[in-house]
């Protein structure tokens, strides 16, 4: 079996015609690799989503909690004249030859056509996001030791996907010394010199990375971010790091479940909200006919998650929180009192989504049943609870109208459904109004068999 230095000759001489026979197929690879630096420049792609993305479709060993590290440092270990070294680690399993081989190329990715196994990457740029801050970016992982260049190799005049490997600057050596000697090396460490002009607006990223970042992940589950100098006086970044638990208190069926998480962020200021719980619901709806798209062909369901504050939201980098997600978070204030999470499809930027997408109209139409049963969930569970508790799960209803029309549509719907419902608080004739239960009960209950046919995970095709 060859080596991961052999390895690397070998992609080197028959994928790039580095001494050896020209490759057929270069010209071909030149028009990509030219496609490619057009699409990253044209495009507001934020790194650092791209990054955690592809941490979080990384495979783990078991037993281990996955984790995401940024260091930033004014060191240049890899004697290339960078101001300043992004440094990030992740304790995923580590690059396989197969990985290597797929970073080599363009549109090639290890991921493609496997979003039902909950892959959430799929724009084809991830890793090579990195080139809009770092001209030579490097990756240590599993023996391998490689940099890119998004200037041409004089070799092979091809830039971005060629690698090299890396004997000296950096060695494992230095990149300890920034991570902790005392500590164990994760296998997998990225290594990006930074350029002139993006190491204010990249310290800046990083002093922002919102804690909900990790809420709808299902893998990450701490993220950290620490600045490294010798000398702390030069120290800039805003450091955090951010947990989360996740309590697994009930299952409803096999199309819904309910379960509770935990956000924390350490960090050393007193501005913004340190924690905050969340309860979850998330339920399956069959993607309808008439909203399936080529991207997400292979997808049967659509998988959609309600998350409602317990308590003040974390705003830390933030003066609105999102809410909208789609694994990530976008950047759109919905003024609604809860989270809507799918696999919406986005805009190139991932700044919103698509609202002309008949998936996503699909999606949308099925929040408000997904609402309708999280929010009746949410209200039974405090059955025999004081009276004074009951009041904060209705501040969960989308009274302020929001910004995009169609989820003002969704908002109406909401209100309908619930007007059909008719749950509200309803004392028994016993109880005094000082801190006496309420049980919750529909003014107009349908017969019991009528009740257990109404399925509200089947929304009505749409006119």
């Amino acid at each position: 079996m060859a080596t991961p230095k052999q390895h690397i000759e070998h992609i080197r001489k028959t994928t790039f015609s580095i001494g050896g026979e020209k490759n057929p197929l270069a010209p071909m690879l030149d028009q990509a690799v030219k496609y490619l630096s057009a699409e990253l420049y044209a495009k507001d792609v934020h790194f650092l989503m791209e990054l955690i993305q592809n941490a979080e479709d990384n495979e783990y060993l078991e037993g281990v909690d996955p984790s995401l590290e940024f260091v930033i440092t004014s060191r240049d270990i890899t004697n290339t004249g960078a101001p300043a070294t992004l440094l990030i680690f992740n304790n995923e399993k580590g690059f396989s030859a197969k990985n290597i081989e797929s970073i080599c190329n363009v549109g090639n990715s290890t991921k493609k056509g496997n979003r039902k196994r909950g892959y959430i990457g799929e724009k084809g740029i991830g890793f090579k996001s990195v080139f809009l801050i770092a001209a030579q970016p490097y990756i240590f992982s599993n023996g391998y030791q490689i940099r890119f260049n998004e200037k041409p190799c004089p070799h092979c005049n091809l830039g971005y996907i060629v690698p090299e490997w890396v004997d000296d600057s950096p060695s494992l050596s230095d990149i300890k010394q920034i991570y902790g000697s005392a500590s164990t090396l994760p296998t997998t460490t990225l290594i990006l010199p930074l350029k002139p002009d993006k190491v204010n607006p990249v310290k800046q990223q990083l002093s922002s990375i919102h804690p909900e970042i990790l809420l709808f992940l299902s893998k990450i589950k701490r993220l950290s971010v620490r600045e490294e100098n010798a000398d702390p006086r030069l120290n800039t970044v805003s450091a955090v790091a951010i947990t989360k638990e996740t309590n697994f208190v009930q299952r409803k069926n096999m199309d819904a479940e309910f379960h509770t998480l935990h956000l924390s962020a350490d960090e050393n200021s007193d501005e913004f909200e340190k924690e905050c719980s969340y309860y979850l619901w998330k339920q399956k709806f069959p993607v309808r006919q008439e909203n399936k798209v080529d991207m997400r062909m292979e997808v049967e369901d659509w998988v959609i998650t309600l998350a409602f504050p317990n308590g003040e939201r974390l705003h830390r980098g933030m003066e609105y929180s999102p809410g909208i997600y789609a694994f990530l978070p976008t950047e759109m204030v919905t003024n609604f009192p809860f989270i809507i999470q799918a696999d919406f499809i986005l805009a190139s930027s991932r700044e919103t989504i698509r609202w002309d997408n008949v998936w996503n109209q699909g999606i949308l139409d099925c929040v408000p049943f997904a609402f309708i049963e999280a929010f009746v969930s949410l209200v039974k569970t405090v059955d025999g609870a004081p009276a004074s508790s009951l009041p904060r799960m209705f501040k969960f209803l989308p009274v302020h109208s929001s910004p995009f029309e169609k989820l003002n549509s969704v908002r109406e719907s909401i209100k309908a459904k619930l007007a059909e419902k008719d749950i509200i608080p309803n004392p028994p004739p016993s109880s005094s109004s000082s801190g006496a239960p309420f049980s919750v009960v529909p003014l107009h209950r349908q017969p019991p068999e009528a009740e257990e046919k109404k399925k509200y995970s089947q929304p009505p095709d749409r006119p």
